[in-house]
């Protein structure tokens, strides 16, 4: 039985739990063994995005001791899987082969899924249920995420109605947010307008930061819409009790 080690990711940690343990009974579902190393911390890429990359090489650096010796390293997070496979070589260079070989190791849930386990379908049932998908940015650009996402809503049975432009950014984007909100407030509500179009009920993304983001922009606005929500705790509830 291949064997994953949860990098659980603060947004999941602090914010959304029943994120986490979703994450875990999908990977269950689809044959692995979940193990949690409970010493891991922040992966740093808060620090990254605010122009800190000492604060952010302490934390790789952890990061790189907690997590080796495992065999995989699952996400529910595009974002911060790409942190560590795409930004750890140029913050930790005299730790390189280390770096390398724990990043070609490092993988968001659904390309663990699809790219690894090769498993499309995990038993969830979601017939009856319509979805548009966000393409976040991370896991599209950085981690070139293939069809897994769609392969899995499908197989368990749900509709995908693709929205306009579901590859572009939701607006996010770490302290971007924080320090340029009317961009940021504007790409989301382009986003979700986007998502109404298709009067799917979800809208599934596979990055919790830009599902939060885009649920806190709908329930600012009061706005209409498909409900943002991650792929694992969809699928999870699809799965048998």
């Amino acid at each position: 039985m291949p064997t994953a080690a949860l990098f659980v990711t603060c947004v999941a940690d602090q914010c959304f739990p029943d994120t986490a343990m979703a994450t875990v009974r999908v990977l269950e579902a689809a044959g692995a063994q979940v193990v949690f190393p409970a010493a891991q911390t922040c992966c740093g890429q808060p620090a990254v995005t605010a122009g800190e990359p000492d604060a952010a090489a302490r934390l790789a650096r952890h990061h790189l001791d907690v997590f080796a010796g495992y065999e995989a390293i699952v996400a529910p997070s595009g974002s911060c899987a790409a942190m560590v496979r795409h930004h750890y070589a140029k913050l930790l260079p005299d730790r390189r082969a280390e770096v390398d070989a724990l990043a070609a190791r490092t993988f968001e849930l659904t390309q663990y899924l699809g790219d690894v386990l090769r498993v499309d379908d995990i038993g969830a049932r979601l017939d009856g249920t319509s979805v548009t998908v966000h393409d976040a940015c991370h896991g599209l650009r950085n981690l070139r995420l293939g069809a897994s996402l769609r392969a899995l809503l499908t197989k368990a049975g749900a509709t995908i109605v693709e929205m306009t432009e579901p590859d572009t950014c939701c607006g996010f984007g770490g302290v971007f947010a924080l320090a340029y909100p009317e961009v940021s407030t504007q790409l989301a509500d382009t986003k979700l307008a986007h998502g109404r179009e298709t009067s799917a009920q979800y809208l599934v993304s596979t990055d919790l930061a830009c599902l939060m983001h885009l649920d806190g922009r709908r329930e600012h606005e009061h706005a209409a819409g498909p409900r943002p929500i991650h792929v694992a705790d969809l699928l999870a509830s699809g799965l048998p009790a």
